[in-house]
């Protein structure tokens, strides 16, 4: 992915850092007015969403620090958006998009796009993209196993205008409205959508008129130069080769078996070729279209590159991707089904990279991080007599791989957000669901162990308070943990793992992912999300730091000795002798 800057115009350090501050202050603002203006738990709470800054050529001159997932897919959605309308782009116009197979990521994340005029020319784009609860089609929020097709799954948007030369357009909004869910909480977050993008078009044309075109222009190009640079240099230092990964996409409910992505990273000078392959798409809502698959490969790159600032397109001038034949999984064609895609086989994906490079440079790439386990819920909310439905994203909130110098952050996850999302306040979702949330907090035993634990993922219980509840599961990592870095491996596998528990009254069950139940007041969800990966040989943890780990309730006792090594008492005193006698063994055993 390469463009050539075309400013002439030189510009001295304190300017370009000026512009270059106005830039961040300008996405920063957009991002807190979908805060603060949004209708929904998954905005106001969540905050997923994410925004971005375009030039006219269209390439992304600033990505906010906000949702990986969203981010990588925005770069070749734009560019078709743009094309689509190209010679047909007015001041004042305002458009929107959702559709996976015109290169977005999946539908329920729908995308705002609105051109910024300067002095009657086309200058910049200002892009939000959110992820709205619900956006019609036969199953709440979208998320539909039984889809066997596209068209089974929701409203699908292609570019579209909704505002033409600054009038809004009545009739394709309520055509919109009309086919969702819990409609004032979509038009409350459409309006937010919108404000975020008008925000970001005043500071834009604000810092026009202060620094003026040209050197506002040669600002931005030296700032996608600059990206550009960084991204050369590193991958400069990695030595030349092909370097393969591979990671395991679970059978979750759809009868195909485990399913392997691979990727292969090629590095040659200061130029890298990133090449995937992945089994053929299958009749089951986790393909991957291709936008959304550059996002995966993208933070794979990114866990290993881990650049400072800036973040925009010139990153990727010297990454080229090849996503393999269409039709297979991550990239799919239509009629493919999708909605799952953000989660999964999109972290798969990541993972299949970042183990790539991991094979490159092992001393740099972290840990994976849990993958996503998570519950769309639907109902009548008596307190105000109206639908509601939302993704709760407490409920995916996993932890985070370790690194090469520490532990993996609790309740960080889940992979493709990579700490961007919030779990929200307990008692704010109890205000706006009738929902009663009995438990939240980190799960014993679920962090991967290492020399580095991985960070802990999160149990969360909730009761319906009014009506019968739908609710609809999603995500994968029942069975296979998240994946370690440089030797790392856990014995407990069972607590490292996501899952379901459903009681209803005395029955209690195990409920598989990818399904939708009903349940009523009186019954309980507890939904179990992973950890993060560990990060070097679990023998080589420090004994202080596991026992630090089982008083604070990171680590049981039998977690100690199964993962660790270390014989710890029933009064938390160590058995030094017997513990450097297990961990001994157990390193002849490694050595073997």
């Amino acid at each position: 992915m390469t463009s050539a800057t075309t400013s002439a115009t030189k510009v001295d350090p304190i300017t370009l850092s000026v512009v270059r501050g106005i830039l961040e202050t300008t996405q920063r603002e957009m991002t807190l007015s979908l805060e603060k203006t949004a209708r929904s738990s998954v905005f106001n709470l969540a905050h997923d969403y994410s925004t971005a800054l375009f030039n006219a050529r269209p390439e992304m001159i600033l990505q906010g620090q906000d949702i990986p997932i969203h981010l990588g897919s925005l770069i070749p959605a734009m560019k078709v958006v743009a094309g689509y309308f190209e010679g047909d782009i007015h001041e004042g116009d305002l458009l929107i998009h959702n559709d996976p197979a015109w290169g977005g990521s999946h539908a329920i994340d729908t995308c705002f796009y609105k051109p910024v005029f300067y002095k009657g020319k086309l200058k910049y784009w200002t892009v939000c993209k959110g992820h709205l609860t619900d956006i019609g089609g036969p199953v709440p929020a979208g998320y539909n196993p039984g889809a066997k097709e596209i068209y089974a799954e929701c409203l699908r948007i292609p570019p579209v205008k909704i505002w033409d030369r600054g009038v809004p357009r009545r009739d394709v909004l309520n055509f919109i409205f009309t086919n969702m869910r819990a409609r004032r909480d979509q038009e409350g977050d459409f309006n937010a959508l919108i404000g975020a993008c008008q925000v970001g078009e005043r500071a834009l044309i604000a810092m026009l008129d202060k620094y003026g075109e040209d050197v506002v222009d040669a600002c931005i190009d030296t700032l996608l130069d600059m990206a550009e640079r960084q991204m050369r240099s590193l991958i400069a230092t990695v030595p030349d080769g092909t370097y393969e990964g591979s990671a395991i996409v679970e059978d979750a409910g759809h009868g195909f078996g485990d399913l392997t992505i691979t990727a292969q990273v090629t590095i040659k000078g200061d130029a890298c070729h990133i090449a995937i392959s992945s089994p053929p798409q299958i009749p089951y809502f986790i393909n991957s279209y291709e936008g959304n698959s550059y996002s995966g490969v993208y933070l794979g790159l990114m866990m290993f590159a881990q650049l400072p600032p800036p973040y925009n397109e010139g990153l990727y001038r010297c990454i080229s991707v090849d996503m393999g034949p269409k039709g297979t999984l991550c990239n799919a064609r239509e009629p493919a089904p999708h909605m799952n895609c953000t989660t999964t086989p999109m972290e798969t994906l990541t993972d299949a990279v970042r183990l790539a490079f991991e094979k490159a440079v092992p001393s740099k790439v972290s840990a994976s991080w849990g993958h996503a386990n998570g519950l769309n819920i639907a109902g009548w909310d008596k307190r105000h007599d109206e639908e509601y439905v939302t993704m709760v994203l407490a409920t995916i909130i996993s932890g985070a791989g370790a690194t090469p110098a520490q532990d993996g952050w609790h309740a960080c996850g889940p992979e493709c957000c990579f700490g961007a999302l919030t779990s929200g306040d307990v008692e704010l979702l109890e205000y706006s669901y009738p929902i009663i949330i009995h438990r939240y907090g980190l799960m014993t035993d679920s962090g991967g162990a290492g020399k580095f634990r991985g960070g802990s993922g999160t149990a969360w219980e909730v009761e319906p308070l009014s009506d019968d509840m739908t609710f609809i599961t999603f995500g994968e990592g029942r069975r296979i943990p998240a994946v370690g870095a440089a030797g790392a491996s856990s014995t407990m596998i069972d607590e490292k793992v996501g899952r379901l528990e459903l009681v209803e009254g005395d029955h209690a069950e195990t409920i598989r992912e990818n399904v939708i139940k009903v349940i009523k007041p009186g019954d309980r969800i507890t939904n179990m999300n992973p950890g993060g990966g560990g990060y070097g040989d679990p023998m080589d943890r420090a004994v202080e730091k596991v026992v630090w780990d089982i008083k604070n309730g990171l680590v049981s006792v039998k977690g100690a000795e199964a993962d660790y090594g270390v014989i710890v008492t029933e009064s938390l005193t160590v058995d030094m002798a017997a513990t450097e006698t297990l961990r001994a063994r157990r390193r002849a055993v490694a050595a073997k």
